[in-house]
C-alpha cells in the first residue's frame, strides 16, 4: 500500500482513532490525532557507563539525559548480539541473529536486504523512512525512501557518503555531519502530510575516538577513575583469558591514541600503525593546524616521559577515556540540536524519541577496551525513550533490541508478523501492567577466529543469574551470581551448591534455542 488511505493514529494518550486520510483535510483541527513520528538515534559502541542518566563518574550528558527525563530510562537493556552489524541486523529484523543470516562482520558478508524488516513494514503502512549515518550491513539499504549512509565503518574527518545510491564526500566532523543531513531531511526532503520514522546513526564513539576540535582540550583537567578490575587476572576464565582487547596490550599507540609523531619514531607491533597515520595525514591542512596544536605537546611529553608498565597502562587507559568522553561530548550536542529542531517546529507533541547503542563497550572494566562478550558492559545497552504521553521515570523489565521493531510497528498500529522473535514493550512505555513479561533472555556471539579473539559463545540471563557456554575452539562453561558479583570476577559453575541453578539456566536456554529455532541447540546438548 503506496498510499495513507487509512492509517491508525495515535493520540497523547496512546488512545487510537481510526480516520480517513483523505477526509483529515475536512475535520475540525481539534478533531483530528496526529500519527506518531519516530526519530531513532543510535550511536556505535556508547557505553552506557558514559552516560550521566545512568553513572555520573565520567561526565555529563544533559541532552541525552533529557529523553530520559522527559520520558524512561530502561535499567535493565540487552543486545542480542554485541557487534555492530549483526547487532544492527537484528534490530532491523527482530530476530536472532541466525534468523536474519547476519551473524559476523567478515569480510564480504552482506546483510540480506530482500528479507522482512520493520522500515519495510512501516512503509506498506504509509511511513516515510529515512536512514541517515551509519549503515555498516555491506549491501545497500532496502526499505527506505530516503538513505544517506557512511561507506563501510565510516571516517570521523571528511567522510565519504553514498546518498541514494551516489557518492560524495563531505567536509567536516562526521557527527555534525549526520546531524545536519538528518536536520535537512526533516526540513526540505520529507512529505509533511504523512508520518515518518528516521533512523539517525552515528559513527561515534566508535574506535578510534576522533574527538571534533572544537573539543580536543575539552576535560583536560580530569583524571577518570580506574575500574577495580583493570588488573584484571582473568582466574577461572579461560576465553577470558584469551581475548585481544586488552588495553595494556592491544591498544595502538598510534592508531587509538595519536600518537603519529612527524618524527616517525614511535612505532607499534599491532598491525595498526600505518592505518593510524593515515587517519592523520586524511585530516585537511586547517583540521592539521588545530589537531597538532593539541596532540604535539602530548607526544613530546610521551617520548620524554618513556614510559613502561603500570605506568604506560595507566597512561593508556587516561587517554584513551579523554578521547572517548569528548566524542561523546560531541553525540550529547548534536542530540540537543535534534531535540531543539523538533520543539521549534511543533513535532515534540507527536514523536516518539529513542536514544540507544548498537551495544554497550567496556570503559577499562577486565582491563579492555571494545564489545563482543556477553559479559554485562558489553551485553547491557543503553535505551532512553520519550513518548509523548507516555509513561516518566525507570522500566526494570529485561529487554533485548530484537523488541524495538516490534515496538516501533505496534506504536505505527502495524500488525507485528509472528516470525518476529521480538515483543513490544509499548505497554510498559505507557505505564501499564504487563504481569507475564519476559524472565530471561537469550544471547548469541559468533565472530571467531576474528578481530579481538573472543571465543564463540552462547548464554542466558535471568534477572539475577548468568550462564554462559564457550564453544567450538574451546568447550567451557561460566555461571555468575549478579546479584553477589556483579562485576563478573567469580566463575561459579561447577561449584558445590550451583548444581540446582545450573541445571534449572540450562533448561531455560534450551527452552529459548528452541523458542528461536537456533539450530546450535542440537550441537551442543547437555
Amino acid at each position: 500500500m503506496n498510499k495513507l488511505t487509512s492509517i491508525l493514529m495515535y493520540g497523547l494518550t496512546g488512545t487510537v482513532a481510526t480516520a480517513s486520510f483523505s477526509s483529515c483535510k475536512n475535520m475540525k483541527k481539534e478533531e483530528v490525532k496526529k500519527p506518531m513520528n519516530i526519530v531513532y538515534i543510535m550511536c556505535d559502541d556508547h557505553s552506557f557507563q558514559t552516560i550521566s542518566a545512568y553513572d555520573r563518574r565520567y561526565m555529563q550528558t544533559p541532552n541525552i539525559d533529557r529523553i530520559a527525563n522527559e520520558g524512561v530510562r530502561f535499567t535493565n537493556s540487552f543486545v542480542a548480539n554485541s557487534l555492530s552489524g549483526p547487532s544492527r541486523a537484528c534490530m532491523l529484523t527482530g530476530k536472532h541473529s541466525h534468523a536474519n543470516g547476519y551473524t559476523d562482520n567478515a569480510d564480504g558478508n552482506m546483510f540480506d536486504g530482500s528479507q522482512q524488516t520493520f522500515p519495510k513494514l512501516l512503509q506498506q503502512a504509509g511511513y516515510q523512512t529515512a536512514m541517515i549515518g551509519k549503515w555498516h550491513l555491506g549491501s545497500e539499504p532496502t526499505g527506505f525512501n530516503h538513505w544517506d549512509i557512511l561507506v563501510g565503518q565510516g571516517d570521523y574527518y571528511n567522510p565519504t557518503f553514498i546518498r541514494n545510491g551516489e557518492k560524495l564526500k563531505r567536509e567536516g566532523y562526521a557527527t555534525n555531519i549526520v546531524t545536519d543531513v538528518a536536520l535537512n531531511w526533516m526540513d526540505s526532503i520529507r512529505d509533511e502530510n504523512k508520518p515518518f520514522c528516521l533512523f539517525i546513526h552515528h559513527k561515534a564513539p566508535h574506535r578510534t575516538w576522533m574527538p571534533d576540535l572544537c573539543d580536543l582540550d575539552l576535560y583536560e583537567d580530569v583524571t577518570y577513575p580506574m575500574p577495580k578490575n583493570f588488573y584484571d587476572k582473568y582466574e577461572g576464565r579461560i576465553p577470558a583469558s584469551k581475548q585481544e582487547m586488552s588495553i595494556i596490550e592491544d591498544m595502538d599507540l598510534v592508531y587509538d591514541l595519536k600518537m603519529a609523531d612527524k618524527e616517525n619514531e614511535i612505532h607499534t607491533n599491532t598491525g595498526l600503525e600505518g592505518y593510524g597515520r593515515y587517519l592523520y595525514n586524511a585530516l585537511n591542512p586547517e583540521q592539521k593546524a588545530v589537531w597538532d596544536k593539541h596532540y604535539d605537546p602530548i607526544i613530546a611529553k610521551f617520548k620524554k616521559d618513556k614510559l613502561s608498565g603500570k605506568a604506560l597502562a595507566e597512561w593508556k587507559y587516561q587517554q584513551y577515556m579523554h578521547d572517548y568522553m569528548r566524542v561523546i561530548h560531541s553525540v550529547d550536542r548534536n542530540v540537543g540540536r535534534v531535540l531543539d529542531y523538533l520543539e521549534a517546529h511543533g513535532l515534540l507533541e507527536n514523536t516518539m524519541i529513542v536514544y540507544t547503542s548498537d551495544q554497550g563497550f567496556y570503559m577499562g572494566e577486565h582491563g579492555w577496551f571494545d564489545k563482543r562478550f556477553m559479559y554485562e558492559e558489553s551485553f547491557r545497552t543503553p535505551l532512553l525513550v520519550r513518548l509523548p504521553g507516555g509513561k516518566k521515570g525507570d522500566v526494570d523489565e529485561m529487554v533485548q533490541n530484537i523488541d524495538y521493531g516490534p515496538t516501533i510497528l505496534d506504536l505505527a498500529g502495524v500488525q507485528v508478523p509472528e516470525d518476529m522473535h521480538g515483543v513490544s514493550f509499548l505497554p510498559l512505555l505507557r505505564g501499564e501492567e504487563v504481569p507475564e513479561w519476559r524472565s530471561s533472555l537469550y544471547y548469541h556471539f559468533y565472530e571467531y577466529p576474528a578481530e579481538h579473539s573472543v571465543c564463540r559463545h552462547y548464554g542466558v540471563r535471568t534477572d539475577r543469574y548468568k550462564l554462559i557456554h564457550f564453544y567450538n575452539d574451546v568447550d567451557c562453561w561460566e555461571l555468575y551470581d549478579l546479584q553477589a558479583d556483579p562485576s563478573e570476577m567469580n566463575n561459579i559453575f561447577g561449584k558445590p551448591g550451583t548444581e540446582e541453578i545450573t541445571k534449572q539456566l540450562k533448561q531455560e536456554m534450551l527452552k529459548l534455542q528452541e523458542r528461536y529455532d537456533d539450530p546450535i541447540r542440537n550441537q551442543y546438548k547437555d
